[in-house]
């Protein structure tokens, strides 16, 4: 797929998303967010650029351990996520947080900027993350480090079954290599390659509960990665494609509502001091 036609879906479907984001996905993202901000072990006084920053979930938790004197540089492709963050910071008072439109294969900013590069759930969707993380690297300074969040493999997510749904309705190739940076060591090696050293991971199971099919639905459709190709089905599409995707899910069932099993992989890398 052309990468600059993937990065369009991309920045246009994360705008449509954006209304469903945080009820579809706050609580559910939550321990991979978690386990990012404990290996970055961010100090007060430290420069922070937050790649794929939606709406902030880890940008002020991050704001908040850099303060008073501290710096975050939040960045996203999509418009909209980058608006809200922005918005956001302001209603709180964290005139430390910028917020910026940027993709993550070319940052704006001058070698050796930041102590620490965040990115969490972002990669998977990047055309080319051999430049991404080339990207953090680069823009580290000597000692620091980026910490990253996929998801992991696709035998142990549960949900999985949605782009097999949308594409049989539509040819999206939205995130054609989803599942590939959380099989194996290949985030680790991916890393090691980009020039960066020390780097560690952990694997980490967990369940994504909904209080029902429809909502469920609602987070796989319309509040996650497929956003725009489901923005463009009509109503007996959408109606098809939930119910498939329901009866995907139907194992995971847990009285009225589920608990869809599903991993994380996080990996904390440094760059060298020299």
């Amino acid at each position: 797929m052309d990468a600059q036609l993937q990065r369009r879906i991309q920045r246009y479907g994360w705008d449509r998303a954006i209304d469903q984001y945080d009820a579809s996905w706050a609580a559910q993202l939550k321990p991979a967010q978690d386990a990012l901000l404990g290996l970055a072990a961010l100090q007060p006084g430290e420069r922070v650029l937050e790649l794929a920053c939606g709406t902030g979930l880890v940008t002020f938790p991050a704001a908040e351990a850099v303060a008073p004197h501290g710096q975050v540089v939040a960045t996203d492709i999509s418009d909209k996520m980058v608006q809200f963050t922005a918005e956001e910071a302001a209603r709180r008072g964290l005139t430390h947080v910028r917020c910026a439109r940027m993709g993550a294969e070319s940052l704006e900013f001058p070698d050796a900027s930041f102590d620490a590069v965040l990115c969490a759930l972002g990669l998977m969707y990047v055309p080319d993350v051999a430049a991404a993380l080339a990207e953090m690297h680069r823009v580290l300074a000597p000692g620091g480090r980026a910490v990253s969040a996929v998801w992991g493999a696709r035998s142990r997510c549960g949900w999985a079954e949605i782009f097999p749904i949308v594409e049989s309705r539509v040819q999206s190739d939205v995130c054609p290599l989803f599942f590939q940076l959380g099989t194996g060591d290949s985030l680790a090696d991916s890393s090691t390659r980009a020039g960066f050293s020390e780097v560690r991971t952990e694997r980490l199971s967990t369940e994504l509960g909904y209080e029902s099919g429809d909502a469920a639905a609602d987070a796989a459709f319309a509040g996650g990665p497929v956003a725009m190709a489901y923005s463009r089905f009509d109503a007996p599409t959408r109606a098809s494609a939930r119910a498939e995707y329901i009866a995907s899910i139907a194992p995971y069932r847990a009285g009225n509502g589920y608990r869809i099993p599903g991993e994380f992989v996080v990996a904390r890398a440094h760059r060298n001091h020299r």
